[in-house]
């Protein structure tokens, strides 16, 4: 399989095969992990250590279509987070999962590991709603620890102000059993509750119904505890002073059409972003690195 957004040399790692819905995917295998990119949304779809389950999940009813974002792994949302602020018909959570991303570099790495960096630029013509100068260049690390970098420049000469978020769907045995630490005594807005502004408390956060949360004002770390499958997943991140928790629970996963309805036991989202209050504005010429690190451990 060839195609014209694939721009660097492949390592022996890195294979371009046909994915779901025959979008051009790169298959990563390496004595670590393995993975799976699609240049669609430049989307992480799967990544698994060696010897691991599973770490990223993927609905098994996701629409696999050029014009249809990917549900599960890591979507990359940007310029805008959740629905546009004015324009219902806007596509949710901006256009940039929606985009196909170039790959400008592979390499296998002496420590083992498998690197990609892939690139988006402002089309012409420029996208609608948002018709500012940029380039996106999203960064991916396959390895023991899956590592992503999205970089943010303003090629224009004005300010322009975004969101943006590592959408990050986390495959667990059972959301109800499950804990989240590294949130502990921080506030956030509760988009269930009206947007509510609460605390967390100081155990783990636990999950009983519809959850969606904007953690605000935290650069910290969060461990995801799954004892159904004895692991915990580690997510580390910088650049980014958000931190949103979701599970769609069991109404809001049958009004999804790209969302089977009995799956929302087996995922939870934590979402390296900058949303809400801390959106990012970028001067002309200036750049913007938000990063998450991805880590698992024995239980």
């Amino acid at each position: 399989m060839q195609s014209p957004l694939v721009r660097a040399s492949l390592p022996p790692s890195v294979r371009l095969e046909p994915g779901e819905g025959t979008l051009p995917r790169l298959d990563v295998s390496n004595a670590q992990a393995r993975a799976q990119i699609y240049l669609h949304g430049a989307h992480v779809a799967a990544w698994q250590p060696v010897g691991q389950a599973p770490v990223l999940w993927v609905s098994r009813d996701s629409a696999w279509q050029t014009d249809k974002p990917i549900r599960g792994g890591i979507p990359i949302c940007f310029p805008w987070f959740a629905a546009h602020a004015t324009e219902k018909t806007a596509p949710g959570h901006g256009y940039a999962r929606l985009a196909q991303w170039t790959l400008i570099e592979a390499s296998d790495e002496s420590s083992g590991a498998t690197r990609l960096a892939f690139r988006l630029a402002q089309p012409d013509p420029p996208w609608p709603l948002w018709p500012h100068q940029f380039e996106a260049t999203y960064r991916v690390t396959v390895g023991t620890v899956l590592a992503v970098a999205l970089e943010i420049r303003n090629t224009g000469n004005e300010a322009f102000t975004f969101e943006e978020a590592l959408h990050t769907y986390f495959a667990v045995h059972y959301v109800r059993e499950i804990g989240i630490t590294g949130l502990e005594r921080t506030t956030y807005l509760d988009k269930v509750d009206g947007m509510a502004r609460k605390t967390e408390g100081i155990d783990p956060i636990r999950f009983t119904g519809e959850t969606d949360r904007i953690y605000l004002n935290t650069q910290a770390s969060c461990t995801i505890h799954d004892p159904g499958r004895m692991r915990r997943i580690r997510i580390d991140k910088t650049g980014s002073n958000t931190t949103v928790v979701w599970n769609p629970w069991t109404e809001k996963a049958k009004a999804m059409p790209d969302f089977g309805d009995l799956e929302w036991p087996e995922m939870v989202c934590v979402e390296t972003c900058n949303v809400n209050a801390h959106a990012v504005t970028l001067a002309g010429g200036g750049t913007h690195a938000m990063t998450a690190r991805v880590e698992v451990a024995a239980w």
